[in-house]
Order: structure tokens, then C-alpha cells, then sequence
């Protein structure tokens, strides 16, 4: 029994050391590329304020102060380090939803794409490798979501279930399955071609072995440059759509709600739109960084041109 474990034990750690390795070797290339690397801690302490910032920040965003109403920046004339950026038109401390606003943000974009991508891969696997009748009904039903607005899908389907951050992520998620689908389509349609597929089918392999061994890990890094770059994406739309009311809804404070009430006092108090803008900004940049960086290291044309 011993002997069976370990023998089991050694060939999981032998199929888990190429992938290990390939792990350690894109981060030294990412980490070779200082814009990458610039990327990435800006969006670690992104991540590390939003999840503990109510440890050292604990002034609660939806908390109201109506004699601080339109109080500036603590660095601008009759601002205060209680409020270090200021409060909006009811009095709350505009940093703490900023902070807050963070983590709706966050959670929304990764999860979104995260649904995506298990749509779009398992659609797109199946469409490119058996071809006929499958891959022509995936690929019409995408031709409809590519032929219908993005952001208007959204809209009537939020307009239907109603706003909530579940019902948020869950359409955000069904609507950009799509791209992920073609991306990895075109992919399966060259490599099912390649010999290792072909000896692996002549060897008797089943069809889903054939597709989680062969093909599967030799299309993750496209998709994990994609992904990346699209969690982006998805966080200008919820943005948006908290803008125009579709998105989370009140009294959860959400950065592109921030933008929609504050552009009514832009001219008297800058900051209420300004500050949020920003966060949206240093964000959406530093998720792009990386993508860049990964898209590099993982692309092995692109590593010697920059090599």
C-alpha cells in the first residue's frame, strides 16, 4: 500500500514539474519587464487595501454628516485629516467609499471573467475539435451576442432580473462568453492537426483525455493574457452601468455612482468625481500592465524581440 502511494505520489509530482517550472520561468519574464512589474504591485496593493482597509480606515462609507457636507481634500483650505479626501453632498467620507467602491469592483471583474472563461473554453473546445453541426450551432449563437450591443444586452437583462451584484456578475459573465470561445476555437482548429493529437487518437486516447491532456494546457496562456486583459474591460462596464443606475444598487457605494452623483457639483466640488475617475484609472492601468507583461513572457516571438 506504502510502495502504491508513493509510486502515485512521484507521478503527480513529475506531471506537476513542468508546469511548475513554466510557472517560475513566466515570472522571471514578467519580472524582467519593469512596466509588468509596475502593473502588478499597483494592482497587489489595490487588492490588499480593498480587502483590509476597514482594519486600519474604519470610518463606514454609508455614514452621513450633514454639517461636513462638500468638506475638500484635507490638503486644500478648510479640509481636515478626519476626511482625508474630502466628503460628497450628504457628508460621507469619500475615501472610504473609494475604498469600499474597490471591492465591488474587484469582485465584479474577476468574477465576471471567471464565468466567461469557463463558457468560452468549454464552448470553444468542443466547437474546434468536433466541428459539423456543433461547432456551426456554438458558433451562429455567437454570432448573435456579437450581433446584439453588449452594453444594451446588459441593460434589458438587468432591467428583467433586477439590480444586484449576483445578477451583475451572472449577466457580465454570460454576455463576454464570446470572445473566449473564438479565441480558443482557432486555437483547437490548428493544434487537433498537430501529431501528438494525432498519435494520441491512433493510440486509442477517448476524445475528453485527448482534450484536457493535449490540447487544453497548450491554449491556457492566450487565455490567461485574455482574461486578464478583459477583467478591464469589465470593470469600465460595471462602471458604466452603476453610471447610468443598471449596475449594484444603493446604498453600496460603487465607483461609477461616485462619477454619476458627483458631475452635478463638478464645478464646486471637483473631487467628488475627480477621485473616483482616478481609482478607476489606476486600476484599469495596472491590470493592462500586467496583461502586457504576461503577454510577453508567455508569447515566445514576442520574448525574443524584447530579449
Amino acid at each position: 500500500m506504502k510502495s502504491c502511494v508513493s509510486t502515485l505520489y512521484r507521478n503527480s509530482l513529475e506531471r506537476l514539474m513542468p508546469s511548475l517550472g513554466l510557472m517560475a520561468e513566466t515570472a522571471r519574464e514578467v519580472a524582467r519587464r519593469r512596466s509588468a512589474m509596475v502593473g502588478g504591485v499597483l494592482l497587489l496593493g489595490i487588492f490588499f487595501i480593498s480587502i483590509f482597509f476597514s482594519f486600519f480606515y474604519t470610518i463606514d462609507p454609508l455614514a452621513q454628516d450633514l454639517l461636513a457636507r462638500f468638506m475638500p481634500p484635507a490638503w486644500l483650505p478648510g479640509g481636515s485629516l478626519a476626511h482625508p479626501l474630502g466628503t460628497d453632498n450628504l457628508g460621507r467620507d469619500v475615501l472610504a467609499r473609494i475604498l469600499y467602491g474597490s471591492r465591488i469592483s474587484l469582485l465584479v471583474g474577476f468574477s465576471a471573467v471567471f464565468i466567461s472563461e469557463c463558457i468560452g473554453i468549454s464552448l470553444g473546445l468542443v466547437s474546434g475539435y468536433y466541428g459539423g453541426k456543433i461547432d456551426n450551432v456554438i458558433m451562429r449563437t455567437a454570432d448573435v451576442f456579437l450581433a446584439y450591443p453588449f452594453m444594451l444586452l446588459t441593460i434589458s437583462v438587468i432591467a428583467v432580473l433586477g439590480n444586484s451584484i449576483f445578477n451583475l456578475i451572472l449577466v457580465l459573465g454570460i454576455s463576454d462568453w464570446v470572445i473566449y470561445a473564438r479565441t480558443i476555437r482557432g486555437s483547437v482548429l490548428s493544434l487537433k492537426e498537430k501529431e501528438f493529437v494525432e498519435a494520441s487518437r491512433a493510440s486509442g486516447t477517448r476524445n475528453s483525455a485527448i482534450i484536457c491532456r493535449h490540447i487544453l494546457p497548450n491554449v491556457i496562456s492566450p487565455l490567461l493574457v485574455l482574461g486578464t486583459l478583459r477583467v478591464a474591460n469589465i470593470i469600465i462596464w460595471e462602471s458604466g452601468l452603476s453610471f447610468l443606475g443598471m449596475g449594484v444598487p444603493p446604498p453600496a457605494p460603487t465607483w461609477g455612482r461616485m462619477l454619476a452623483e458627483g458631475r452635478i457639483y463638478i464645478g464646486d466640488a471637483w473631487w467628488l468625481a475627480t477621485l473616483p475617475g482616478l481609482a478607476i484609472m489606476c486600476t484599469i492601468l495596472s491590470i493592462n500592465l500586467l496583461g502586457d507583461g504576461l503577454r510577453d513572457a508567455l508569447d515566445p516571438r514576442l520574448r525574443n524581440i524584447s530579449n
